[in-house]
């Protein structure tokens, strides 16, 4: 099994490295290098050897890349899997682009920015603050995206070891249909006008 590298310092990065760890992955966490650690569990990972690093270390460890930053930090993020020749790399974006008409999802502009055939797109419904948004563990599947190829396959297996349902959303073209599918759930949150969330649940008739 592959060594993964987790990037960003959001909840949702701290949640998938504690279930992939809890299975006997050996995750490294990517942070800013200005990041200041201070919560407990940051202070926890820091001890262990290995276990958090800037962004540009832990690229290089890796062959495996979720990418769980914030969007202000995707540029620097892209720019340095570019240093570090990651074709051979399989790199899962799970973040939003900010809402707006004409909505470009983050993925493709990662694409643009990299290249390369190994991007895809994973776990972007659960949003960058989870699971405080989905307190009670509602959520039991995500959607993921990208070419129809081997990795592919292989993201299917990494997203059911993180414990959930993987549903196939087809090509990399409909990453932009993922994040629009977020960004809904978000909006009908909001005009609920109550402190719950909102989530959407696939079924077959």
């Amino acid at each position: 099994m592959r060594d993964i590298a987790i990037l960003g310092e959001s909840k949702l990065a701290r949640t998938l490295g504690n279930r992939y760890m809890g299975r006997g992955i050996n995750v490294i966490f990517g942070v800013k290098n200005d990041f200041e650690i201070t919560d407990i569990e940051w202070k926890i990972y820091n001890k262990l050897s290995d276990k958090v690093l800037p962004y540009q270390e832990a690229i290089q460890k890796a062959d495996v890349i979720f990418i769980c930053c914030e969007n202000d930090c995707l540029k620097t993020v892209c720019q340095l899997l570019l240093q570090a020749e990651s074709q051979d790399k399989i790199i899962v974006d799970c973040t939003n682009g900010v809402y707006s008409s004409g909505l470009e999802s983050n993925t493709s502009a990662i694409k643009k920015l990299l290249g390369g055939k190994n991007l895809f797109k994973a776990f972007n419904n659960l949003g960058l603050d989870y699971p405080n948004s989905d307190p009670l563990g509602i959520i039991q599947e995500t959607y993921y995206c990208g070419d129809n190829n081997e990795h592919k396959q292989k993201l299917k297996k990494w997203i059911e070891l993180a414990g959930f349902k993987a549903i196939d959303a087809g090509e990399f073209e409909n990453a932009t249909l993922l994040e629009a599918f977020y960004h809904l759930k978000m909006k009908i949150s909001n005009q609920q006008q109550q402190s719950s969330n909102c989530h959407f649940k696939l079924i077959s008739v």
